[in-house]
Formats: C-alpha cells, structure tokens, sequence
C-alpha cells in the first residue's frame, strides 16, 4: 500500500535506506570473494530483488501504476519523467541493469583489480562495492520518494 501521509513517506524513506545499508553490505561480502565475475552476478541479483521491491513499497511498481486512476496516473508519469529514472514503474530487468552498473563503472573496476591484492585490496573491493551499492540504491529511494511526494501533494491538493 502507497503512503498516504508525508510521515508515513518520510518512514518509508528511512525503511527502504535501511534495506539498501542492508543489500550493500551482502555486495560486500560478495566482493571479497577471490571468483572473477562474481561480485557483478551478486550485485545484479541484489539489485533485481532491490530495485522492484522499493518501486512496490511506494506504490510505484508496473502493477501498482496501471491500476490507479487515470487522473493519478498522468500525475505520476510527468512525475517520473521530470526525475528521469529509468528505473521507476518499468519492469526490472537484467540489461537493465548492467547499463546502470556501466554507470558507475570505474569503481567496478576498481573493485575487480582490487580484490586481487592480499589484504587490502580485498577490504579495498568490499568497501568500493558497499558504497557503489549504496549509491545505486540510495538514488532510487530518493527519486521514488521524489515521485511519490509530487504525486501525493497533488493528489492532496485536489481533495481540498
């Protein structure tokens, strides 16, 4: 069920950033294994589970937008547009994905060359993967809350 209230979206927030610290830290874990390729199959696995699950929290999966209204709806579409998310009310996929792992591609690779250093470079590759994680996920709780909150202030508005 969508928030209905800014408190019940500020909770929200805070339950899904609290997901994401979760998902990282399983990416880091991943990342410190010695298995070239492993990390990237754990993150893009993390992520198809993580990604689907915040847009049904918000209210924002597929499902959940092409059953609202079509007043809400239109609303929600310019919402999503003006944020440029590729990610938001779209099915999850794993090219998807792989395009906005190419995004942060640098920190990828260093992660990938870095495990391969004893010690360091496996604490190196878990922290890079953590945080790579963490930015992936943190910016797409922060546009679905973005979208949300346009779509409830709307939908507000014009109930008074």
């Amino acid at each position: 069920m969508p928030p209905r209230t800014l408190a019940e979206l500020d909770a929200l927030r805070a339950e899904c950033k609290a997901m994401v610290t979760r998902r990282a830290g399983l990416s880091a874990g991943a990342a410190v294994l010695p298995i070239p390729g492993a990390d990237i199959g754990a993150d893009v696995s993390l992520l198809l589970e993580m990604i689907p699950a915040i847009n049904r929290k918000f209210g924002l999966s597929p499902e959940q937008i092409e059953a609202l209204d079509p007043q809400l709806k239109k609303i929600l579409l310019v919402a999503i547009t003006s944020i440029g998310s590729e990610l938001i009310g779209k099915l999850v996929t794993r090219p998807l994905l792989l395009k906005l792992l190419q995004r942060v591609g640098l920190r990828l690779a260093t992660k990938s060359a870095a495990k391969f250093v004893p010690l360091l470079g496996q604490a190196l590759a878990a922290s890079v993967s953590f945080g790579a994680m963490k930015l992936i996920g943190n910016a797409h709780v922060d546009d679905c809350y973005a979208v949300a909150r346009k779509v409830l202030l709307a939908g507000s508005a014009g109930r008074d």
